[in-house]
């Protein structure tokens, strides 16, 4: 099982011009990783540029696109960063996600999300399912 650690933004992440955490914060951050790595359940980690460094595409239901330049509002809507992990159960992820360091800082509000990420044998066999699941084995490999 795959879950998804979303750091959801806040403010001051989006305010942010350059990178330059609080070198405690970080390192927390690294050994909470390491210990991910080593219990063998990290899969990809990395922090998001401002919104304002980004955009977004608009699909119509007419198919049409149309571009949107960051940045956006409601900085808690938006995500700061993420850690993926690959666990046995929900509960393991639970467990992981309660000794996340608390991205803002101590004694900040700061919010996580988890959120599982589907599987390919979790949708009904077709053949681009098929196809996904070669590109799969070829990206693997």
């Amino acid at each position: 099982m795959r879950f998804m650690i979303i750091v959801k933004s806040c403010d001051e992440f989006e305010a942010e011009t350059t990178p330059a955490p609080d070198e405690a914060l970080m390192a927390e951050m690294v050994r909470y990783h390491e210990e991910l790595a080593q219990a063998g359940v990290l899969l990809d980690g990395s922090g998001l540029h401002p919104s304002r460094q980004g955009w977004r595409v608009h699909h119509g239901a007419d198919g049409s696109q149309h571009i949107v330049d960051g940045p956006f509002a409601e900085a808690k809507q938006l995500i700061a960063g993420y850690t993926l992990i690959q666990v046995r159960s929900r509960e393991e992820a639970l467990a992981w996600s309660r000794r996340f360091p608390n991205p803002a800082g101590r004694g900040k509000d700061a919010v996580i999300e988890l959120r599982q990420l589907y599987e390919l044998d979790d949708f009904p066999p077709s053949q681009p399912l098929d196809d996904f699941k070669k590109l799969d084995t070829t990206l693997k490999n």
